[in-house]
């Protein structure tokens, strides 16, 4: 990078260089795409998004062809409309004539506003722009407003001889100096007939008086113009074009400008009404209402022979486009009500929509720029390229910042500072460099010019990026959107892979790779300059404005420049980050020179200028604030001061509000109070800004504009009221300087161009009143409730009057694949704040089409960011549930890049929330029925959930922070600071803010995994020891590393003996042979000392100067520096005293040990100590804060113990359903929250010893636990989160707990109210579930590992095959009873259990035998006989896997190897079928004993036809990652096989084509199934229960792809079949009846037991 010291007046001419290096960019080929990604302004150009709007501008005079304008507007635009909107596209008409008899403004700027508006339709229209309508009047010739300075003095000079004529026209025209060059001007109608736009009744007769006059004049004005232009033509002083200025009427001046400039006749349509000759020569008084008239009433023949001239040149010019009628008029008009008239009226409509339709379609289907033109809306087509909106938007911002870096004038110096400091920082790590200033001080057009000047200075490959987050206002941007879009950029242009959806889905995700980028390309070498301007006016999603995303260590070749408020909170907590002020650069006043160049530079841009007293009077008003908005809102009012516009009437407010106060009066003066309040009120409250069309419709709605504009003068048609097009047309013009025209997704709306405008706008308009009343309106717009209706209407000299307001219907589809996306847009926001909240549920909230739609259209986050404005304002819980909902499907949605189709995102919403439905069933009641509803009508396969079996939303869990990496082993909490900190097993280590539950700093360092945190001084600082055995000192505010010190232990010391411990102003680290003293402030070393292991001595803890050892016979050594060395003997029964744990009480000066041997000794600095026997043998021991509670915890028991002076007293003993991870009491001494190994953490009351809550969701065992306020953190060594949990939640929504996640072996019954599973392969224990409520109902004890684990459905039996050979028979429905069939004689452990489809039947597979035994009853006891059949395995038989036992004595099974066998019983006999590549994993019998499927750890798995035994079909499946099947469910009837793999989804196949039908992604891997009518019931690996219908419909689609929902792909080889292979499906079992058991025969069972079973 070269000294940018001399750069601060240059001007970017460096496009030529960027356009070359742009060939060698990232995008290759297209030069100037890579000048836009780069951030060249040249390229900016190239950018602009193609526009899908259609915006025709209707020519007409203003009531010759009333009535085609009025049939056109209620017949044709409509269903033009309609079909814009099916393609994508917007239509907007813009017909400036229509609600009006005649033009009362007598401003004359119609005619220019009319060109101007021509020019628009042209400019913004993607099809038709310009659409004439010609019947028989001329139409009006005006009186031109500007004359150019040269040719006015010609025209007077040949007027020489007629003073009176020059009189004339000096009275009427001005000269105005202002103007450049000099121009006359034409002075208002009022400024000498004032009545003439006074339409005050009580005014009427001096209005009449003045318009009589004013049409007196004109003639006289325009005769006197045209003899003069007439003689300076003639003699060569003006041209033909010019004199014909006078002659031409405003209609053909619209067709010069629509039809002929620039070949308009492709974009334009023509409407030509004749009348019949014969029926013309019946004389002009009949026809005069339809044809040009005199200010006399006599017919204007020169009129009529331009008109005719103007006809012949349509005819000659227009053939293609041209629309001829003859229509013979009655009574001088035309009349809808006859015959031949309404067929005409239809014929122009029939026309108008047909030719219309045509070239819509062929815009719509042709290219843009080579692409496919990109819809709206558009769900169908492929996802837009995400480097399409980002070079939209980095066009639209590189755009802007060079139109705005344009106006800046002064502020070199500051430039130079900033341009040096960058150079500066260069090649070393630097902070951001901060520019600040008080609003409207001109913030962005600096960052602009900077971005400007440094493009200049940086080499042609540098990126700059630019940002201004001010110009998406009246919405804030969020800080997501931001740093997504920026990332972006610098991919595509330094040739970079685009992140994927899973790599930026959530926020924590985008600032890593922020901030990694940044780092790559500065290891690249690559210049990067990133400007963001404004970042106090993001949105404060992720509490944006605490700046925790934003990077303070910037690495070499990488800039950062923000700009912010100096009043704003973003701005204080960027002094906190940064610490120190030598980066913050703010923007000082402009001073009265700097100020007079601006002025001076835009008004030569406008082609004006100022007198020199108008000069002064604005420099001095400016003067006062040396604020560029100020003076920019000056000048936008002064480029239309004329050069004799006297002072009194300079409008100069003093300061920026009093100017934008003395603009809204200029306005309202002009307008009329209602229709600026409105107009600029509704744009404000937009949400996106709104198109003009919209903003025509919605002040057609509202009653106190439609009441202002007809104050005075009726609606041509009252039963049809809208606001007259003009109106708003011309207050369009007159907010040019305000106003800002942004394209988005090639549709123009209109916003503001500054947020102070707006803050004004609602200042001054917005009283709550009427801010409820206009919210209320857009959004009854945006739901149409007033589209097709009659509105009631109030106006003055009226009764009550129903009319229509002509205003679109608003679907929220517009065809089946095409969203409305501004109802989307903006409907939210206008029912929330609009307070119509029971609209906002039933529609928004509570409508699972909406949800789905705008999640699929906007995105999952938008839905989010709604219904989390929602909850801000309602009190409504059902809200909050939905919003939590769509938070856990958006990995889902992320993860499909937003192609989610309508059956999954139900399904998703179904199987979360259906739990719930009963408890809120206004809304989620609502949704679910909507859900259920659809899917149960759904014309695909699809599986219907029966069960909340995805994670559901709600409940005690309300946080959980992401940021770590590996599991969590220690945690350490600042309350002062609301920090918290947290260390990983893999070294890394994670700051947390608790206020906002943001990722603050990410702290890299250690290599190994940290073992301790404290947190320390005051809570800003932190020390960190890890088994790297390196001790690190970290700043928690900035998360820079202050302190390191390495071997703060030998290298040589097992990880797991090293603590970390603080002592008032020391820092002590001991292993169980090393202590370690430093002083905490000057970080010396106090203290070193080691024992030998000869000495058999182990350090327990470190009080103060203290050290304390133990000796394996009981000695205590107690060393201090001072005052020596003293050893005690404990009394111990034993000669040795085992360590089992100790905890230290730095307030009592003592340590607590227990021993192995059951003791507590209590052992304090002086050596004084006592003993007693302890209850518990504790592998958690720990005191609370106040050293007056300690608690032990000891397999499943915590203890609490009041310690005393000598002694502890326990008084509560809390049993677990497993081990005691963790534990922690409450500041206030009430609460306990305990961790176990079963995943739950438990609230207990101190009093009480009650069990107040049992929170589930953790999914790992429980091993660190904290209080913070009304909130529990938890932590688990197994996971990488930490989780917030609420104690004061609405137990409503509690999810019911499941078992715990990854248990060993599991078992559910068919209709899932119970599942049995073994938590660890190592317990002897079998755990029963009540899924119902949540919680254990019994535990059947074992006397060995279980290994494996069936369920007879039908009898009721849970079967549990031991390591041992033992099997262990439980019958449900006799819970004392257990019985057993004992071991072989080999003693081989059970590898697997099968029963039979009708239960009559069970084979045990052991290691070396396989056995038959018979499920029977005895009195109604069920009992065990056999082994009836018996297969020995070879030694070299690989071991038995999986297995199914079929109903006619047949055992299909695979083995670990992949080997499968089908073995005969019967026969003995044995058949090896097509083996597999890997462990096969799952076999199942269908429930009709025809199929089975075999499936294995690899892709494959295969459908068996058993009678006879033949492979049916081969089905592999690839998917994203994992495979392997599970587990499998035949349907009740075998028509479909469910699957359960390794993936995580289940998959529904088609048993007789093979044929993939449907793909679900559940989450986590289903690990058993079990048919439930035509569904299954399932339970994962997460421990969930999945209850599910399976829906077919008759017919499937030829089309239906199984695999949209996910990425995978599969393949099935089916065997061809003959006729007659197929088997008549036979069955025995619908005659099955399971046993009845009696109870009340248990005596008499065990006087005759079974001959294989024992009853335990």
């Amino acid at each position: 990078m070269e000294r940018p010291a001399a750069a601060a007046g240059g001007t970017g001419g460096e496009a030529g260089e960027a356009g070359e290096a742009g060939e060698a960019g990232a995008g290759g080929g297209d030069a100037g795409l890579q000048d836009v990604l780069r951030g060249r302004s040249d390229g900016a150009q190239r950018t602009r998004t193609s526009s899908n709007m259609i915006r025709v501008f209707i020519s007409s005079t203003f009531t010759d062809m009333s009535s085609e304008r009025k049939v056109l507007l209620e017949k044709a635009y409509p269903e033009v409309l309609a079909f814009c909107r099916s393609l994508g596209l917007v239509f907007e008409v813009v017909d400036l004539r229509w609600g009006f008899r005649n033009v009362t403004s007598g401003d004359h700027e119609s005619c220019e506003l009319f060109l101007q508006e021509i020019e628009a339709c042209k400019r913004m229209s993607a099809g038709p722009a310009f659409i004439a309508l010609l019947g028989n009047r001329y139409g009006h010739r005006a009186l031109p407003r500007l004359i150019p300075e040269k040719q006015f003095e010609v025209l007077l000079s040949k007027l020489s001889k007629n003073p009176e004529g020059i009189k004339k026209l000096q009275q009427w025209f001005l000269k105005d100096n202002n103007a450049i060059p000099p121009t006359y001007v034409l002075q208002p109608i009022t400024a000498h007939f004032p009545h003439y736009s006074d339409l005050r009744p009580e005014s009427g007769p001096l209005r009449d008086k003045d318009v009589l006059s004013w049409n007196l004049t004109e003639t006289q004005l325009l005769k006197h113009l045209r003899f003069a232009a007439t003689d300076a033509e003639a003699a060569g002083d003006i041209t033909a074009e010019q004199k014909q200025l006078f002659y031409t009427s405003v209609t053909e001046r619209e067709f010069e400008q629509g039809l002929w400039k620039d070949e308009g006749e492709q974009s334009a349509l023509l409407f030509v009404r004749d009348i019949p000759r014969q029926k013309v020569k019946d004389g002009p008084k009949r026809l005069a209402k339809l044809m040009d008239v005199t200010a006399g009433g006599l017919l204007d023949a020169e009129a009529q022979g331009l008109l005719s001239s103007l006809k012949s040149r349509l005819h000659a010019t227009s053939q293609k486009t041209l629309n001829l009628h003859n229509v013979e008029l009655s009574k001088g008009s035309i009349d809808p009500k006859r015959k031949e008239h309404a067929q005409y009226l239809d014929n122009v409509c029939e026309q108008f929509v047909s030719q219309m339709k045509a070239r819509i379609e062929v815009v719509a289907g042709s290219p843009v720029a080579g692409r496919q033109r990109k819809i709206w809306g558009n769900t169908e087509e492929e996802k837009k390229d995400l480097s399409d909106w980002v070079i939209d938007e980095v066009g639209y911002h590189v755009a802007m910042s060079t139109d705005l870096s344009k106006g800046l004038h002064g502020r070199e110096g500051l430039l130079d500072k900033l341009c040096l400091v960058m150079w500066e920082s260069t090649n070393v790590r630097h902070s951001p460099l901060v520019v600040h200033g008080a609003a409207g001080m001109g913030k962005t057009a600096l960052l602009c010019k900077l971005a400007q000047q440094m493009r200049t200075v940086l080499d042609a490959q540098a990126v700059v990026v630019i940002r201004l987050l001010s110009s998406h206002h009246p919405q804030r941007q969020d800080v997501d959107h931001l740093l997504h879009s920026v990332c972006l950029q610098i991919c595509l242009a330094c040739g970079r892979a685009l992140p994927t959806p899973l790599i930026t889905s959530t926020h924590l995700d985008l600032v890593r790779f922020f901030q990694n980028i940044l780092e790559d390309i500065s290891q690249e070498r690559n210049t990067l300059l990133i400007i963001l301007d404004t970042l106090d006016q993001l949105s404060d999603q992720h509490h944006a404005h605490k700046l925790h995303w934003l990077p303070t260590n910037i690495p070499p070749n990488v800039h950062l420049v923000v700009s912010m408020d100096t009043n704003s909170e973003a701005f204080a907590n960027m002094r906190l980050k940064l610490g120190t002020l030598e980066n913050f650069f703010e923007l000082e006043r402009l001073s009265r020179d700097e100020g007079k160049q601006i002025m001076e530079s835009y008004l030569r841009a406008s082609q004006r200028t100022l007198t020199p007293e108008q000069s002064t009077a604005v420099l001095q008003s400016f003067e006062s604030t040396g604020c560029p908005l100020h003076l920019k809102l000056i000048l936008s009012a002064a480029k239309h001061w004329t050069s004799f516009t006297p002072l009194t009437e300079l409008r100069l407010g003093a300061t920026t509000q009093d100017m934008m106060s003395e603009l809204f009066l200029m306005l309202e003066k002009k307008h009329g109070r209602e229709l600026v309040g409105g107009a600029l009120g509704y744009i404000v409250l937009a949400r996106k800004g709104l198109l003009e069309a919209e903003l025509r419709d919605v002040m057609s709605l509202d009653d106190d504009v439609i009441r202002e504009v007809y104050r005075y003068s009726l609606p041509p048609t009252p039963s049809l009221i809208r606001l007259p097009p003009l109106l708003w047309a011309r207050l369009r013009r007159d907010l040019e300087d305000l106003l800002e025209e942004r394209w988005v997704g090639g549709v123009a709306v209109i916003t503001f161009n500054s947020r102070r405008l707006c803050e004004a706008v609602s200042t001054r308009y917005l009283t709550s009143e009427r801010r409820g009343r206009s919210l209320k309106i857009l959004a009854e717009y945006f739901q149409g409730r007033w589209s097709g209706k009659l509105k009631p209407a109030s106006l003055p000299g009226l009764s009550l009057l129903l009319s229509d307001r002509k205003v679109p219907p608003q679907p929220l589809w517009f065809t089946p694949v095409l969203a409305n996306i501004r109802k989307l847009q903006e409907l939210p926001y206008h029912l929330l704040h609009a307070g119509l909240w029971d609209d906002l549920r039933q529609e928004v909230i509570g409508s699972a089409e909406w949800l789905y739609c705008k999640s699929r259209v906007c995105g999952v986050s938008s839905v989010i960011h709604d219904l989390d404005q929602c909850s801000q304002y309602m009190d409504c819980m059902e809200t909050t549930l939905v919003r939590d909902s769509l938070i856990l499907i958006k990995p889902s949605l992320d993860f499909l890049d937003g192609h989610m189709d309508m059956s999954l995102f139900y399904t998703e919403l179904l199987a979360r929330l259906c739990s719930l439905a009963t408890l809120f069933p206004s809304v989620i009641g609502q949704l679910c029925h909507q859900c259920e509803e659809w899917l149960m009508t759904c014309p695909e396969p699809i599986l219907i959930p029966k069960s909340s079996f995805l994670q559901p939303p709600g409940g005690a869990l309300q946080y959980t922070l992401p940021g770590l990496q590996g599991g969590v082993l220690c945690v350490d909490m600042s309350l002062e600071a609301e920090l918290l900190v947290a260390g990983s097993d893999e070294g890394v280590m994670a700051v947390w803010s608790l206020a906002d539950k943001q990722l603050m700093h990410t702290l890299q360092g250690h290599t190994a995994a940290v073992l301790s945190i404290k947190v320390i001084k005051s809570s800003t600082h932190c020390l960190s020891l890890a088994a790297d055995y390196s001790l690190r000192r970290w700043s928690l505010m900035s998360g820079q590393q202050l302190l390191c010190i390495q071997e703060v232990v030998s290298v040589d010391t097992a990880p797991s003996s090293v603590h970390l411990h603080l002592s008032d102003q020391q820092l002590i680290v001991h292993s169980t042979t090393q202590v370690k003293v430093w002083n905490l402030d000057e970080s010396q070393l106090l203290l070193s000392s080691s024992s030998s292991s000869d000495e058999g001595l182990v350090v327990l803890a470190v009080l103060e100067d203290s050290v304390f050892s133990l000796s394996e016979s009981g000695w205590v050594r107690i060393s201090h520096p001072v005052n020596g060395t003293q050893e005690i003997q404990l009394e111990t029964s034993q000669r040795h005293l085992t360590l089992m744990s100790s905890v230290t009480l730095p307030k009592r000066a003592k340590v607590f040990v227990v021993s192995k041997e059951g003791f507590l000794y209590q052992i304090s600095r002086t050596g004084r100590h006592t003993v007693e026997k302890f209850p518990l043998l504790p592998s958690l021991l720990t005191v609370t804060e106040d050293e007056k509670i300690l608690l032990a915890g000891s397999e499943r028991t915590l203890s609490l113990f009041h310690i005393n002076s000598d002694s502890v007293d326990g008084f509560l003993n809390l049993q677990h359903d497993d081990n005691v991870l963790s534990a922690c009491i409450s500041s206030d001494c009430r609460l306990l929250a305990s961790g176990a190994a079963d995943q739950l953490i438990r609230i207990w009351s101190v009093t009480t010893g009650a069990l107040l809550d049992t929170l589930c969701g953790s999914d790992a065992p429980v091993t660190s636990l904290v209080f913070y306020g009304g909130f529990v953190v938890s932590a688990s060594t197994a996971t990488s989160c930490i989780q917030l949990w609420s104690l004061k939640y609405d137990t409503r929504h509690k999810p019911t707990a499941h078992i715990p996640a990854g248990s060993a072996h599991v078992a559910i019954t068919k209709d899932a109210d119970r599942v049995f599973y073994v938590r660890q392969q190592s317990h002897h224990e079998v755990i029963s579930w009540n899924t119902n409520t949540g919680s254990m109902s019994d535990r059947l004890p074992v006397s060995a590992q279980v290994y494996c684990m069936e369920l007879a459905q039908h009898k009721r039996l849970l079967l549990c095959g031991l390591n041992t050979g033992t099997i262990l028979i439980y019958p449900l429905d006799l819970p004392q009873e257990t019985l057993c069939i004992p071991p072989p004689e080999s003693f081989s452990r059970v590898l697997c259990l099968a029963v039979s489809s009708q239960e009559k039947h069970m084979a045990v597979a052991y290691e070396d035998s396989v056995c038959l035994f018979e499920i029977t009853t005895r009195d109604s006891f069920p009992t065990v006989e056999g082994p009836m059949e018996k297969v020995s395995l070879s030694l070299l038989h690989a071991p038995l896997s999986s297995m199914a036992l079929l109903s006619d004595r047949r055992l299909l099974y695979g083995t670990s190897c992949g080997e499968v066998n089908l073995c005969d019983f019967s026969s003995g006999s044995s058949s090896e079928l097509e083996s597999h590549r890997s462990r096969v994993t799952c076999v199942t019998a269908s429930n009709w004993g025809t199929h089975a499927l075999v499936g294995s750890e690899d892709a494959v798995q295969r459908l068996w036809a058993l009678n006879p035994l033949v492979l049916d079909h081969t089905m592999e499946y690839k998917g994203f990652f994992f495979e392997g099947v599970l587990s499998a469910a035949f349907s009740d009837s075998d028509k479909f096989v469910f699957t359960g793999s390794q993936d995580r989804t289940v998959k529904v196949w088609d048993v007789a084509t093979g044929n993939l039908l449907y793909v679900q992604y559940v989450y986590s891997p289903v690990v058993r199934m079990v048919t439930y009518r035509n569904g299954f019931v399932a339970l994962s690996q997460q421990g969930s229960v999945i209850k599910e219908v399976f829906h077919c419909p008759d017919h499937i689609s030829p089309d239906f792809n199984p695999l949209r929902n996910v990425k995978a792909q599969y393949r099935v080889t089916s065997r061809e079949k003959k006729r007659g292979d197929e088997q008549a499906s036979t069955s025995d079992l619908q005659d099955f009846n399971p046993a009845q058991f009696n109870l009340n025969l248990m005596s008499m069972l065990r006087s005759k037991p079974s001959s294989t079973c024992l009853i335990l």
